[in-house]
């Protein structure tokens, strides 16, 4: 009996023993599998650069042959989407991956196919060639995949990255409604809505953005597109709108980069505006931003910085703060480092030879361009103010002599500093003299409430310069 029930114990120890063996070898069946596969997959990478379709057959059998859809499969619809993509089959690439969404659901982690994608589409928008219908091809078909996913995060960057194409490309008809749909995603209010109802359902984040880092910061991020929209197209009065709203939006952690666009796009709003104190401190906050970013943009927004602060009339070196004393003597400011030395000099002769001879570092900068006129009016100005204080009467022609240009271009100077009350007397045009005022008690305190006009916006210069810069330490 007691035979009996040991050969019983052993023989469902045996059973028990087959059947985990039975496991075993099934394992390293699938790792054999799996290790051939992969095999394969690294064979096929191997000739993509000798023989590209040698490479997309055999990641074709990879990817038919998987069943169910694996990580392999996948890997492979990625190689061929981009090899695709590089030998310019733009169809072909848009195929495999449409088909590589269909694995992200299930085949793969939601890390790897978002890195994935977020690569692919990296890609894509970088070409240049790539014509703007099949460029919103691929941007509809990953929306979509994500839409079905419910993967409203990888959604949103999605339509970040394709505002920013549309952006770059100057598409506005195409950059108009995704900028609504990023808005209503944040549930954001539109300015050029406001009656608008919120679009916002249950799920939806909050629109007050107090307190809220992660929603300010995404809110931000779409103010600078359509910031830069707005500059672009020269909307004074919605860019005022947009720029305002970026300074009302609390609690954000911003990338560097970002704040350094919207405090350039301010710097230019108030150009326009010729509000040339506010835009030089919008400025001076862009480059700050930019060079804490590291973006090479930090150059073009130091120069607009040096412009502005030529257009005070200010004194002071634009220099002479930490933040921008590094880049005095860079190659490509250096010629900018002059202008504001000559321009301080008040040599007009020296400031325009400067202009002259460094086009491709200041006249090619189209947005410089435009103020170039007024940095030489502003100039001469000053210089004919200066001339007059030893003259009671002047002929224009000696004027026009001493500045090379035509006596009318004198002419309208004169003019303009008459009506502006910068100068008293009269200009008689037929005999092209100018007759000052007899009075020295009057054109002395003219003078002097100038200078004293002058020295005061200096002052107040210098100590937001101070202050900005003993900021950034505190910080």
């Amino acid at each position: 009996m007691i035979f009996d029930d040991l050969f019983s114990v052993e023989l469902v120890m045996d059973e028990g023993a087959d059947e985990e063996y039975d496991f075993d070898y099934e394992d390293d069946d699938q790792e054999d599998v799996d290790a051939d596969i992969e095999n394969k997959y690294y064979q096929a990478k191997s000739f993509k650069l000798d023989d590209p379709e040698r490479s997309l057959s055999d990641w074709r059998t990879i990817i038919d042959s998987e069943d169910p859809k694996g990580e392999w499969g996948f890997k492979a619809l990625k190689q061929s989407t981009k090899l695709n993509f590089r030998r310019g089959m733009y169809p072909e690439a848009l195929k495999t991956y449409t088909e590589l969404l269909g694995y992200c659901h299930t085949a793969v982690t939601k890390n790897a196919a978002e890195k994935s994608i977020n690569g692919i589409l990296d890609y894509v928008s970088a070409a240049q060639d790539l014509e703007t219908a099949m460029m919103q091809q691929w941007f509809e078909v990953t929306q979509k995949a994500l839409e079905n996913a419910k993967n409203d995060r990888l959604n949103f960057k999605t339509d970040l990255k394709l505002a920013k194409i549309w952006l770059d490309r100057k598409e506005y008809s195409r950059l108009e409604p995704i900028i609504l749909k990023l808005r209503t995603a944040i549930n954001a209010p539109d300015p050029a809505s406001p009656s608008l109802p919120s679009q916002a359902g249950p799920g939806r984040r909050s629109d007050n953005f107090e307190g809220n880092n992660s929603t300010g910061t995404l809110l931000l991020e779409v103010l600078a597109i359509e910031i830069q929209m707005y500059t672009d197209r020269k909307e004074t009065q919605k860019l005022r709108e947009i720029y305002d709203q970026t300074l009302t939006v609390k609690s954000t952690i911003p990338h560097p980069k970002i704040m350094g666009i919207i405090r350039e796009c301010g710097g230019k709003m108030h150009m326009s505006e010729k509000n040339w104190a506010s835009a030089q401190y919008d400025f001076f906050e862009a480059f700050k931003n930019y060079d804490e970013a590291g973006s090479p943009q930090r150059i073009s927004s130091l120069k607009y910085l040096v412009l502005a602060h030529m257009l005070m009339n200010s004194g002071i070196d634009p220099f002479d703060s930490q933040e921008t004393k590094p880049y005095k003597q860079d190659p490509q400011i250096i010629a900018m480092t002059n202008l504001v030395a000559a321009y301080q000099r008040q040599d007009v002769h020296e400031t325009e030879r400067i202009i002259r001879n460094n086009r491709a570092t200041i006249l090619d900068d189209t947005f410089i361009a435009a103020y170039i006129q007024d940095v030489l009016l502003s100039l001469r100005t000053q210089w004919i103010i200066g001339i007059l204080q030893s003259y009671t009467r002047i002929q224009v022609s000696h004027i026009a002599c001493q500045l090379k240009i035509t006596d009318s271009e004198v002419e309208n100077l004169i003019i303009f500093l008459i009506l502006d009350k910068k100068i008293s007397g009269s200009l008689d045009q037929v005999n092209g003299i100018i007759e000052l005022n007899t009075s020295a008690e009057l054109d002395s305190k003219r003078y002097v409430a100038f200078l004293k006009w002058n020295s005061t916006l200096q002052r107040l210069h210098s100590s937001i310069i101070q202050k900005t810069g003993q900021a950034g330490i505190n910080q």
